[in-house]
């Protein structure tokens, strides 16, 4: 077994402060014997288009990106950053999941699949993540001390092929960092992430945003940790804070043992 750690954070624009509040934080973790922690979506930088555009970095190339190494060295944990906005070639902008080694060393990013542009009965009310962002194409997994591990971000959660093909790649644990709306959260966020731990049979460990961020913004937070029969082992509601799980394969063997789900699975069309 390993400990896994989430980190749930209210962010704002600007990225030193959420760097200083991710310190103390991490800090914490390690001191419980974390070996992995995973962010909220947005911990670095949330904030409106034009703060994305400034903060903005090269995948593998900034400031930024190597202040977090430098953190995921000096407290010698597998630090995965929720979403972080980067640069790409053509000049528009991802948000991706940064996946720091014990060594500081970036092994993986993931850019976000799926864009949230809908509409939400809250005082933000229009969210649309493509005025900014680009999607994203690939699916990723990451080989870890503690398992093999599923990339996806927020509004990804609500798409079951991705995580279906997470599994079917191999896939022990997923992760599932994200800023979900308050009133998005309350209906759906628990019940999103219990259903794609069960289908998948993999731990999941979502992490959240929480609290009042910019232009009438607010996020649900409840970060927590599931294991594959869908049971929350840990959870924060509300507040910022940590938790911390074991994670145990063998238990997730076991489930995948008695229940086979995956060599059951049989995709028919049933259109004519």
């Amino acid at each position: 077994m390993s400990k896994v750690g989430i980190v749930q954070m209210t962010s704002g624009a600007e990225p030193d402060e959420n760097i200083k509040q991710l310190k103390l934080k991490l800090k914490g973790l390690q001191l419980q014997g974390a070996k992995l922690v995973l962010t909220p979506e947005n911990c670095i930088v949330f904030g409106q288009k034009d703060d994305y555009e400034r903060y903005a970095e090269p995948v593998g190339k900034g400031v930024l990106q190597d202040q977090l190494s430098a953190l995921a060295r000096h407290y010698q944990l597998w630090l995965v950053i929720g979403s972080f906005p980067t640069r790409n070639e053509n000049g528009s902008l991802s948000t991706t999941s940064l996946v720091f080694d014990d060594n500081g060393h970036l092994v993986e990013h993931y850019n976000k699949l799926h864009m949230f542009d809908v509409d939400v009965e809250d005082r933000h009310q229009s969210y649309r993540e493509s005025d900014t962002f680009t999607a994203g194409n690939d699916i990723k997994i990451v080989d870890t001390p503690i398992g093999k591990v599923g990339l996806s971000i927020c509004y990804d959660v609500r798409f079951p092929q991705l995580y279906s093909e997470l599994r079917k790649q191999g896939a022990e644990i997923i992760l599932v960092p994200a800023a979900f709306t308050k009133v998005t959260g309350y209906a759906h966020w628990d019940i999103l992430l219990r259903s794609r731990a069960i289908e998948t049979q993999c731990w999941v460990l979502a992490a959240g945003q929480w609290g009042k961020h910019g232009a009438g913004r607010e996020t649900w937070g409840h970060s927590m940790i599931i294991d594959p029969w869908g049971n929350k082992v840990t959870a924060q509601q509300e507040g910022t804070g940590v938790i911390i799980a074991d994670i145990d394969l063998e238990q997730m063997n076991q489930i995948r043992k008695k229940m086979p789900v995956a060599q059951h699975a049989r995709l028919i069309s049933y259109l004519p």
